[in-house]
This record gives C-alpha cells, structure tokens and sequence, in this order.
C-alpha cells in the first residue's frame, strides 16, 4: 500500500517554504513566527492566519463554534512565541450568503477565544460574495496584535547550546494536517460520526486548538523562557529550527510525551511515514519551549502537560536519539 503524504492531498509545503524564501528577498524582516512594529521601548507584534480546511468538517457536522475559537489560538500562539502579551484581535469572515445563525456561532468562538487569550475583539469584516464561495460555506482570517517590552522580547538569540527542550501538549490536531486527514476519510471510507473515544470521530477533530498565552505569562513570571516555538503548519521539522539562532538546532528524544490516540490512528489509517508525520501534525506538542537546564527541570517537575524532550545541540535542524 502506498504511504500517505500531506502533498498528496494537494498541499505542498516546498511550494510553501520556496514562497516564504522569496519574501524574506523582498522583505528581510518577514519569517518569523509574529512580526515586530518597534514603538519606543516596546514593540508590536502582530500575526495574520485562518483556520484552513477544518473548516470543511465544520460544515459536515454542522458545528461551528470551535472553529471562532481555532481562529483566536493560531494567530495568538503565534504571537506569543516573541512573548507577546495579546492586545486585540480582527476577524474576516466570507461567505457566499451570510447565515446570521451560523455566523453569530463562529463570533461567540471567537469571543470565547480572546476571553481565553485576555485580549479584546476590536472589529473585523463580513463579506458576502455570491458566487464566489460555495453555498453554505464560509471562509476565515484572523488577526492578532500583542505587545512585549523590548528587554523581555523572546527571539531566541539568548538559546545556548546545551539548554532544554520543553513540549506543553497539545489538544488534538489543532489546525493542521486537515486537507490530509479529510483526504484519508474519504478515501479509507471513514464517516465523522462514527465512534472514536468517548465521542465521536468529527468531534475529536474539531476539538479546538488550545490557547497558550496564560500558561506561558505565568512560566514567564516564574523564570526566562529563551525560545518559543509554535507547533503549526511544517510541524516539528519546519517549526522548532525557527526558534534558534545560526548554528544551533534540537536533538529530541523519541516517545518522551504522551501522544495522544488520534494520531497513531492516522498513521496506520494512511500508512504515514514517521518523518511525514512529524512534518505535518504537531503530535500531541503544541508549543516547544527552550529553556536553562535547571529550569526547564523545575518547570516539567511543577507544572502539568509539560515534558523534557530533548536539548540544544549545535548542528542545525532536528536529530533524532
């Protein structure tokens, strides 16, 4: 049987990155996980992103207010890997018809989510295009702006070879990986409502995608974080090299965190490649801390869903023990 890829199921992840490097030509300042606006002795750091086809399985089964709350987390977690204390948020929803049911569902979401986040909804835009969406569906963006004294900026430059590794779990698939999970339903034959756990399959993957930010400021009054990464679209092998500076890179520690159910389940499902795996989910890793050996014992040791992982390691990208 042939293995499953995200490209597969017509994402292209090279295509991604090639775009990103010619960015970074035009813009240098562009690549990192939020982007900073210097405002005397602080900075802005704001981040754009949406929710992407696990929006599809909202439509199916007719729920839709996790994905208000995925929307909030993607963009928020993003900036919070700057250390970013999120400020407010903007949404951007488009549809072919607007169903105000519907839509007040995806706002309640979001509201949620910014409650969760401490930050406020400012404003955002509803757009009805006919015909250009189909019908019943809808599409979303988010947009996050936070704020970080320039002293407590977290950019990684401060990651020594030697620190620790600290994964924070996550919730589920978060918003990644969905155009190849909805790829291997429909081909395996797999329906949303068929029992998966405690519930059923399309509500374990709608679970929404957790929110950092009052976790990671109570780790940041407690001791220095030195690099944040946020476990996204790339996964581990895209992700965790962003937080480090020239030359430094990760030795992990395979089975060191708990994975949880969903994912072993895709990849016996798909036949995955372990590499194609940890390139396109986030496998039960949401954020990855680096941090003094000392604390990142202390933190694993105090606080729950935090687990050693692995250290930094002078060659770049991500090696395996």
């Amino acid at each position: 049987m042939l293995q499953a890829t995200y490209k597969q199921s017509g994402v292209d992840l090279d295509a991604g990155a090639e775009l990103i490097r010619r960015l970074k030509r035009l813009c240098p300042s562009i690549g990192g996980f939020g982007g900073l606006y210097p405002l005397g002795n602080d900075y802005l750091v704001a981040g754009a992103d949406g929710v992407g086809t696990k929006l599809k399985l909202a439509f199916s089964l007719n729920l839709h207010r996790t994905v208000g709350i995925d929307l909030v987390a993607m963009n928020v977690n993003d900036i919070l890997a700057s250390g970013a204390k999120p400020l407010f948020f903007l949404d951007y929803y488009a549809t072919s018809k607007l169903d105000v049911d519907v839509a007040e569902e995806v706002l309640k979401g979001i509201l949620q989510g910014c409650e969760e986040a401490g930050c406020i909804l400012l404003g955002g835009e509803t757009a009805e295009m006919p015909g250009f969406y189909k019908e019943d569906e809808y599409d979303l963006a988010g947009f996050a702006v936070g704020l970080v004294s320039k002293e407590d900026l977290i950019d990684g430059s401060a990651i020594e070879t030697g620190d620790r590794l600290v994964g924070i779990a996550s919730s589920g698939l978060h918003s990644n990986g969905f155009s190849l999970v909805r790829h291997l339903l429909q081909e395996k034959g797999h329906s949303l409502f068929e029992s998966f756990g405690s519930s059923t399959l399309g509500e374990s993957l709608l679970t929404p995608t957790r929110i950092y930010c009052k976790k990671v400021q109570k780790i940041q009054r407690e001791m220095p974080i030195r690099g944040i990464a946020h476990i996204t679209g790339g996964g581990f092998y895209e992700n965790i090299p962003r937080m480090f500076p020239k030359g430094k890179g990760a030795l992990l520690t395979p089975h060191s965190w708990p994975i949880l159910p969903i994912f072993p389940w895709l990849q016996e499902l798909g036949k995955i490649d372990e590499k194609e795996m940890y390139s396109t989910f986030n496998m039960g890793l949401g954020l990855v801390l680096a941090l003094s050996e000392s604390d990142a014992v202390r933190l694993c040791r105090e606080e729950k869903e935090c687990y050693l992982i692995g250290e930094v390691i002078e060659q770049e990208g991500i090696t395996w023990k």
